[in-house]
């Protein structure tokens, strides 16, 4: 994969990348960005999302199985020290719709252990609930 990413003014950036978006990416007004753009933080935590989300529509559609409404509650805890990494990423899968716990959960633990390139690009110690109906889920993940 090969991206460019082009420096517009201040504190701001623009990704250029290879399905022909573009993304821009800039810095708080507290360190000399205009917050015209995400923070380059905020699109790791939702290129993770993003990234076992697809993983899990894509394999619950495999299944045979429609949810009516997915989103993700993401949290991310980071070190205190630079260079700031991500130590921990919560990921809460909400689901809606006839889907079997059983068949969440699988396509949960494939997106988690197998799928996901972003995920497993990262050192960050991953972890996910789910609830389906909003009702908490009982396995463990």
């Amino acid at each position: 994969m090969e991206m460019k990413v082009k420096w517009n003014d201040k504190m701001s950036f623009t990704g250029f990348v290879p399905s022909g978006h573009e993304l821009r990416m800039d810095a708080a007004e507290s360190v000399g960005g205009e917050n015209s753009g995400a923070r380059p933080t905020e699109l790791l935590m939702s290129a993770v999302a993003g990234c076992t989300g697809i993983d899990i529509i894509s394999i619950l559609t495999k299944m045979r199985l429609s949810p009516t409404a997915f989103e993700m509650n993401v949290t991310g805890d980071r070190a205190d020290d630079h260079p700031k990494k991500f130590t921990k990423i919560n990921i809460h899968y909400a689901l809606e719709g006839e889907l079997p716990e059983d068949k969440v959960v699988r396509a949960i633990e494939l997106s988690k252990d197998k799928y996901c390139s972003v995920s497993h690009s990262l050192s960050a110690e991953i972890s996910v609930s789910y609830s389906i109906n909003g009702v908490e889920g009982e396995n463990s993940i």
